[in-house]
């Protein structure tokens, strides 16, 4: 399952050797095997990417980012693949607790922790991912570059799917 999964991996412009894929995919190849992981792939993310598709491009870029500069990729890698693993639509469910943007890591760190033994490292990217947002900075080098890699990869999404959006109107004009 987790196989048709990395084939939605988007690495567009990012020119990287099968032998360096293949470590990145060994960092996080039993995340993906865990079916509650895979039940993002359920939900819609930013436009035309799911949950997990986006969760993948954070995660694969802050793996690449870390990796270049010496840090904990394998920890990156894993907390950001974890960091939306809230499991709702968050546009048509209501928190009781408080807005989505607020609330998510919080929730998506609770889940995360009940399937797997998280380190440090991956507690903080997967809680702090929404700074500054949320009051407390990450802790980390890794969480940090997690949290500059969600906007980044989401601002990439959202583009991608306005653009397609357009192109499709004047299509249809």
């Amino acid at each position: 399952m987790y196989k048709m999964n990395l084939k939605k991996l988007r690495l567009r412009s990012t020119k990287i050797n099968s032998k360096m894929y293949k470590k990145y995919i060994h960092c996080i190849e039993d995340l993906l095997e865990n079916e509650k992981v895979n039940k993002m792939d359920q939900y819609p993310q930013h436009y035309f990417t799911t949950c997990l598709e986006h969760c993948l491009n954070v995660s694969f870029y802050s793996y690449i980012i870390c990796r270049y500069i010496g840090l904990d990729y394998v920890s990156a890698a894993r907390g950001a693949l974890l960091h939306d693993l809230f499991l709702y639509d968050w546009r048509t469910t209501k928190l009781k607790e408080g807005k989505h943007a607020f609330r998510h890591p919080d929730i998506a760190l609770e889940n995360a922790m009940k399937i797997f033994d998280l380190n440090e490292i991956e507690k903080d990217s997967i809680k702090k991912h929404m700074w500054p947002l949320t009051i407390k900075p990450p802790k980390y080098y890794e969480s940090l570059i997690v949290c500059f890699m969600d906007k980044y990869c989401a601002t990439v999404e959202i583009v991608r799917g306005v653009f397609t959006n357009i192109k499709y109107r004047m299509k249809l004009q």
